[in-house]
């Protein structure tokens, strides 16, 4: 077992998104977010080889073996250094608030520290990803490079001997800013 065994829920399976599931994905997206921007970020960050890291795009799947959650993370910088944007975290509404987001997130942020990435950024509801160690980016002298609640831009460090960098927060092209 590894440390992390007791975060597993059961109900849920988590694993790296196959080619098998693109269309899967593409559908929990467009099924878990008003507009369709979401889904095509995530077809953009996918067409672009310095983000796109396939490994760590992410499924937790039902027990009848549809997609009921997604999560992405792709490379970004603060300033020249390499860090990861936890963007999208998506459920499917029929599994929201049963554990399928929870568990695909903590797969991924488990995976990305096997992998020996340092640092996670997220821009979210700050009562949500506190819950996986996130905490206000300003801490770190990490900003990005527009307006945000300070509470709202977060970061998680995954690797506390790697120096966390301070600086701007240098998104992938398809984020738009």
């Amino acid at each position: 077992m590894t440390d992390h065994a007791d975060h597993t829920d059961p109900r849920w399976t988590t694993r790296p998104e196959t080619p098998a599931d693109r269309a899967a994905v593409h559908g929990v997206n467009t099924a878990a977010f008003p507009t369709r921007a979401e889904a095509d970020l995530v077809d953009a960050l996918r067409a672009d080889p310095e983000a796109w890291l396939p490994e760590l795009s992410y499924v937790a799947e039902a027990p009848d073996r549809s997609l009921a959650a997604y999560a992405l993370l792709t490379r970004c910088r603060v300033d020249d250094a390499p860090a990861l944007a936890l963007a999208p975290v998506a459920t499917v509404p029929a599994y929201q608030r049963q554990g399928a987001g929870l568990a695909v997130v903590r797969a991924v942020l488990d995976a990305a520290r096997v992998r020996g990435e340092a640092l996670v950024l997220v821009l979210g509801h700050p009562e949500y990803y506190p819950r996986f160690g996130f905490g206000p980016a300003s801490r770190y002298g990490i900003r990005p490079g527009f307006e945000v609640p300070d509470e709202a831009m977060m970061a998680l460090v995954l690797d506390d001997s790697v120096p966390v960098p301070a600086g701007l927060i240098r998104y992938p092209a398809a984020f738009g800013v």
